[in-house]
């Protein structure tokens, strides 16, 4: 018995809608994650441990670079490349000499000990030749003014003409100053002076030509660009791999060019996938949840899941090596827009493109292509009226126009850095324009089969169905023609409202055209088309509740109406025909029962509408116009001001019974409703001139009122109806006196 009731639990769990949903996501990421790490696995088919299972032969001619080789020159060329330098500051080295002068020459002036002055230049100097340090001390201590300024002059000199000519780091490390030195000595100079200049210099010297680091990296660069790759040509009917035989870089360069796939992935990497999936699902959950709540319908993540695996599948089935701009990305984008909205749209193509891209290892060049090409198809998609199935295709050609745009500016910008091939910029081209323009026409066909498939509705369904020729339409038109024309002007009211405070026009317009349907089962119990038909009121001899069960089951009867395999009307139109009078009161029928039974043995419960109450903009617009419509029609020659009252207290009765209570209509809404329906009722009841009978006589007695000037003319005009009046006139039609 325990065991029994664990296993109940058991299987309410696995079915329980968070269960499913849970489920469906993992199920949702590990499919995805197969088809993207697929491609991988198709390599161990001919590939094992690096060694070839079989021959593998070059069904055409290969010409495949030898990538090892041509780097391997490269190096080589580069390191060839002399370090380029660029001169340091030579006013410093400059300053030193003249802040050594100026320091001894102070020490010359000082007046104390001559030992002193020795022991403070020869800090000035680090000579490891003591001899030559003493000489050089000496020098500089006792020789004359004008000898000590002449070596102070020849060795700024020596040190310009070595500044000019430069050091270098190599010149500095090898201890080749004094050399350096000796080679840029001026004319005239003694051997004493020869010492002391070297040593004075010696002091100061330091390399004033340093490496340009960046100048040497293009050189380099550029040499390496020079270098012509190695190529090795495989012909046709050649063997690309032998049995057995190693797999090197070279021959899995010539798979991948030969069409087949080379990549390996080990179980980390598919985990690393699969990761990557997984939070990109979940990104795009958690968008849905906190911005798109509506959409997170099963429905509605069903086709977006289907999309992306579609896409993904393609992006596997490319062959290697072909441009990945035949991607349908536009068409995955057009297709989310029309069953969701554009930023669902734009959410779900970055995501799927970013999960693409680092799977198929797309390059950077097509990322941002499709990047800023989504960003210009959303825009597009949310600028369409979808009146018309052409807009699409027009649509699709300007995404085409666009990504020749962004791929040509990327092609540019590369030609300034490196030499891209003109062929491979023209194919590219070429496919993106064929991108943008088969994407609209896949979009187009492949558009009735989702809605079939997924049960959505989009705004085409719509617009078909808002045909007056649709089968369910034209039978409304011949058995209940007076609820035809009755949805007809509800239709116009709810469109008009709709649009006015940001609803789906679209949609209230159609749903309000099947509304009510369920009359068609009794047509004739509808006072609209009782008149049309001529016969008498059938419940002068029902009862209130007979008449009331009658009245009130069109709703119900229109569902059953709309279920019906001949016309499946989609859930969203179903929604209008049976909350459009919510849980109302049928007033006149209880209002009857009330006189004929009592107050005390009628209760409001007995005589209203089953329900539900509306739940959505569109329907709720329905519900005011359905009863402001056949209001409005019941009253005589109503003035603007009559029709506006009427209005409101419509809206003011639905508020007060609750009605409107799950719609999410606000009192701005309600209001600029309201206004919107008096606009288009006044247009509805404008008065009409009326038509005399007897036109001669009516001019003529308007005479009178003539100025004399027009008398003549008038009279004219008398006489010429009078004579074009028959004594055997034929009646005038219905439809004459209509017009």
């Amino acid at each position: 018995m325990v065991k029994l009731e664990f296993i109940s639990k058991f299987k309410d769990v696995l079915t329980s809608a968070q269960t499913v949903k849970v489920l469906s996501f993992f199920a949702f990421t590990v499919i995805l994650t197969a088809i993207i790490s697929s491609q991988n696995f198709f390599f161990q088919n001919i590939i094992e441990n690096g060694i070839s299972k079989r021959d593998i032969i070059a069904q055409k001619t290969l010409i495949v670079e030898d990538v090892k080789r041509t780097e391997q020159h490269k190096k080589e060329v580069a390191q060839k490349i002399e370090p380029i330098m660029a001169p340091a500051e030579d006013d410093f080295i400059k300053g030193n000499l003249q802040t050594l002068q100026s320091s001894i020459m102070q020490i010359r002036r000082k007046d104390v000990e001559e030992t002193v002055k020795k022991e403070e230049v020869g800090i000035l100097f680090d000579l490891s030749d003591n001899s030559k340090r003493d000489f050089v001390i000496n020098y500089l201590l006792k020789a004359d003014d004008n000898s000590l300024h002449e070596v102070f002059d020849k060795s700024s000199l020596i040190l310009t003409n070595i500044l000019n000519a430069g050091i270098t780091e190599k010149d500095y490390e090898k201890d080749n100053i004094d050399k350096i030195i000796l080679n840029n000595l001026v004319s005239n100079v003694s051997k004493r002076q020869v010492s002391v200049i070297t040593a004075l210099l010696e002091q100061v010297i330091v390399p004033n030509l340093v490496v340009d680091e960046f100048a040497t990296e293009i050189a380099r660069k550029n040499a390496q660009n020079s270098v012509k790759p190695y190529e090795v040509v495989f012909q046709k009917g050649d063997k690309i791999l032998f049995e057995g035989e190693p797999v090197t870089r070279l021959k899995r360069d010539a798979l991948r060019q030969a069409g087949y796939n080379v990549y390996q992935l080990n179980w980390q990497g598919l985990a690393a996938i699969y990761i990557i999936v997984f939070i990109a699902t979940a990104l795009f959950l958690g968008f849905m949840k906190f911005f798109e709540k509506e959409y997170l319908e099963p429905r509605y993540l069903s086709i977006s899941a289907v999309l992306s695996i579609l896409l993904a599948l393609i992006g596997v089935m490319l062959p290697v090596g072909f441009s990945p701009y035949v991607l349908p990305i536009p068409a995955f984008l057009m297709l989310m827009s029309i069953f969701t909205n554009p930023r669902v749209a734009l959410v779900a193509s970055v995501v799927l493109l970013s999960v693409m891209a680092a799977g198929y290892q797309y390059n950077i060049q097509f990322i941002v292509t499709f990047l800023i090409l989504t960003l210009f198809s959303v825009i597009l998609m949310s600028q369409i009226k979808y009146a018309k199935r052409v807009d699409l295709i027009k649509i699709g050609f300007n995404i085409s126009i666009a990504g020749i745009v962004i791929v040509l500016s990327i092609y540019i910008l590369e030609k300034c850095l490196i030499d891209v091939d003109n062929v491979l910029i023209l194919k590219d081209v070429s496919f993106i324009f064929l991108n943008g323009i088969l994407s609209s026409i896949i979009t187009l066909g492949s558009l009735p089969l989702f809605e079939s498939s997924f049960k959505i509705i989009t705004s085409y369904g719509l617009a078909e169905l808002g045909d007056h020729n649709q089968k369910l339409l034209k039978r409304l038109q011949i058995d209940a023609p007076g609820t035809y024309h009755h949805s007809l002007m509800v239709s116009n009211l709810c469109e008009a409202a709709a649009e006015a405070i940001g609803a789906d026009p679209i949609l209230a317009r159609v749903g309000a055209l099947y509304h009510d349907i369920g009359k068609l089962k009794r047509p004739l119990f509808f006072v609209e088309n009782q008149s049309y038909f001529l016969i008498e009121n059938p419940h002068n001899k029902f009862t209130p509740r007979i008449s009331k069960m009658i009245i009130t089951a069109h709703p119900k009867d229109g569902i059953e109406i709309a279920r019906d395999k001949e016309y499946k009307l989609p859930q969203v139109i179903q929604n209008f025909i049976i909350q459009h009078h919510g849980d109302g009161l049928a007033s006149y029928f209880y209002n009857q029962a009330v006189k004929e039974e009592g107050a005390e043995n009628v209760k409001e419960e007995q005589f209203r509408y089953a329900g539900p109450k509306p739940n959505t903009k569109e329907t709720a617009i329905l519900m005011i116009a359905d009863a402001v419509e056949s209001a409005v029609r019941s009253l005589k020659n109503p003035t603007p001001e009559e029709i506006e009252a009427m209005i409101n207290k419509i809206i003011v009765e639905r508020l007060n019974d609750g009605q409107l209570s799950e719609s999410p209509l606000t009192l701005k809404d309600l209001k600029t409703i309201a206004s919107t329906f008096s606009r288009i009722l006044r247009g509805m009841q404008h008065n009409r001139i009326k038509y005399q009978e007897n036109l001669a006589e009516e001019l003529q007695k308007q005479k009178i009122n003539m100025p004399a000037k027009l008398d003549e003319d008038l009279e004219n005009k008398i006489k010429q109806l009078e004579g074009e009046k028959k004594p055997e006139e034929t009646p005038k039609t219905d439809e004459d006196k209509n017009a």
